[in-house]
């Protein structure tokens, strides 16, 4: 049974903002195992960069939670050419990590790209999230060779405690009939 991934709504971007933050840069008892806090300090995203994404014709896509204005993860899907999407921002609660409620979003993030007729994913991940990495890697993504680089200077996203971070540019080829 696929997960009940709905379009994100205005009144999301509150409970969006929340779980991003914790689930990248969470300590103490909220830290999850893809943390970027020992790298990157400071909130990682905010309404106003949210409502950014979404005007640039990004897709925020979410999963509720039992309770009110809480969610349990979510996803950000963008078309870059009729076949080729953007996929960033996959979060999941950290207290809902390592339950397999991850790799269920991500399928359904993939079967909703499949429906829109994508046959490639691509995605840029931190180069020192390795773990990270390995798991996408394990998902049929693949590293492309290429890097982009990390926005020093943005504030809103925020601090580097490094002066070395770029992304590494994975992608997945979509099986056309899942």
């Amino acid at each position: 049974m696929q997960i009940p991934m709905r379009p994100a709504r205005e009144q999301d971007l509150p409970a969006i903002v929340t779980l991003m933050n914790a689930a990248f840069r969470g300590g103490g008892e909220h830290r999850g195992w893809s943390t970027e806090a020992d790298y990157i300090s400071g909130t990682r995203t905010s309404e106003s960069l949210l409502r950014e994404e979404i005007a640039s014709q990004a897709q925020f896509f979410v999963v509720d939670a039992d309770a009110p204005s809480r969610i349990r993860g979510c996803v950000s899907l963008k078309q870059l050419s009729p076949e080729k999407w953007y996929l960033g921002s996959l979060t999941v609660d950290p207290a809902q990590q390592n339950s397999g409620f991850g790799r269920e979003l991500l399928a359904a993030a993939e079967d909703y790209l499949v429906s829109q007729g994508a046959s490639v994913i691509e995605m840029t991940v931190v180069q020192l999230r390795h773990a990270l990495i390995s798991w996408y890697e394990r998902r049929g993504y693949h590293l492309t060779g290429a890097t982009r680089p990390f926005p020093y200077g943005d504030s809103r996203i925020g601090t580097p405690l490094r002066d070395d971070l770029s992304f590494v540019v994975l992608e997945k080829l979509l099986e056309t009939v899942r």
